[in-house]
């Protein structure tokens, strides 16, 4: 299983110590360094950045959304990007929700066509061939657009964020691998499952598709400011339906009921102060003041069929991000050797 990481997972690091972040990342042999997107500093602003301080790291957006730019611009983007960075992209994409579409001024509905429509466009650009006149019920494009430069020989990873049974079969049928958030291996394993019925009838090897989860990781001395540190991301998760409802599944419903009723009362801070800290056992965070208990939850996600995880981290103290984050890939990278990851075309694998 490839262990990558994230700096901007649910927490916002400033641009300077992410770059310093990635390049420490890439010297202690994490796979990919990745960056989402809501209303946070862009990705593939900051992966630009991140690819030329750095040489053979994978750097991956997770996710961006179909709202933010259009699939030919997403294409333009993307083809410029691997052409810079040697063919490093893993480019993450995904529908988001309601509230991002509401921000864009665009409506939500629809969802896997909404994918299908959008991916198929990106491709399309990315190839440098001609894009023929495309009239789909989300996005249209006429005037057979085509790249004035050529297109970069390195293909095109594209991997699709799904949680639910169709948008994971989506991603076995089209795309390269799936991006899991906010899920149990139990939960992996269902999706995984989805993921694999989807190649099947596409007529692809299902095991040629990546399975990617995330786990959350906050260190402190203290470990219950590393916990209060996750509680703030359960509380923001809690109150998004889908995530809500996964942890309804997970066996947190009463919790989650009352962060959400708490938050309608007395607002954010006091819905977080009802979060107890054996949730953060339950779900896939890892609160602690050291590494010692992240291989077992790398194991039980690698036993769910992931492939690789994103160990993002969160600062418990924001005073001391950079000191944190350096802290956490130095003993990270310890983790990464202990579990004799070989290093193969640029990847680690196991």
């Amino acid at each position: 299983m490839i262990i990558d990481t994230e700096f901007n997972s649910a927490a916002q690091i400033p641009s300077g110590i992410c770059l310093r972040a990635a390049v420490q990342a890439e010297r202690r042999g994490f796979g990919c360094v990745w960056k989402g997107e809501s209303n946070s500093r862009d990705p593939m602003v900051l992966l630009s950045a991140m690819a030329a301080l750095t040489s053979h790291v994978r750097l991956g957006t997770a996710i961006y959304h179909v709202f933010g730019r259009s699939p030919v611009t997403m294409g333009i983007q993307a083809a410029t990007f691997n052409e810079m960075s040697g063919g490093r992209l893993l480019l993450g994409l995904g529908v988001g929700n309601g509230t991002i579409s509401g921000w864009h001024g665009a409506e939500f509905s629809r969802p896997v066509r909404l994918a299908r429509e959008y991916i198929e466009i990106v491709r399309a650009v990315y190839s440098g061939e001609k894009v023929p006149d495309i009239a789909g019920d989300f996005f249209t494009t006429r005037g057979g657009f085509r790249l004035a430069f050529k297109p970069p020989e390195a293909p095109l990873e594209i991997w699709l964020a799904g949680l639910g049974p169709q948008m994971a079969r989506l991603a076995g049928k089209l795309c390269g691998g799936v991006m899991i958030n906010m899920a149990t291996g139990e939960m992996i394993s269902e999706i995984a499952e989805n993921v694999r019925d989807g190649a099947k009838e596409a007529g692809r090897d299902p095991d040629d598709i990546q399975i990617v989860s995330k786990i959350r990781v906050s260190l402190h001395e203290d470990i219950s400011q590393a916990r209060w540190a996750l509680k703030k991301v359960l509380t923001f998760y809690s109150l998004q339906q889908g995530y809500s409802q996964m942890l309804h599944r997970m066996g947190w419903g009463d919790v989650v009921d009352t962060i959400q009723m708490t938050y309608r009362t007395q607002g954010f801070a006091a819905a977080r102060k009802t979060i107890p800290d054996e949730m953060i056992d339950g779900v896939p965070m890892y609160a602690g003041t050291d590494l010692s208990g992240l291989p077992a939850k790398l194991a039980s996600h690698a036993a769910a069929g992931v492939t690789r995880c994103n160990v993002a981290y969160v600062p418990a103290d924001d005073s001391r991000q950079w000191q944190e984050i350096d802290n956490f890939l130095t003993l990270a990278g310890g983790v990464i050797q202990e579990r004799r990851f070989e290093r193969s075309d640029g990847l680690l694998t196991n």
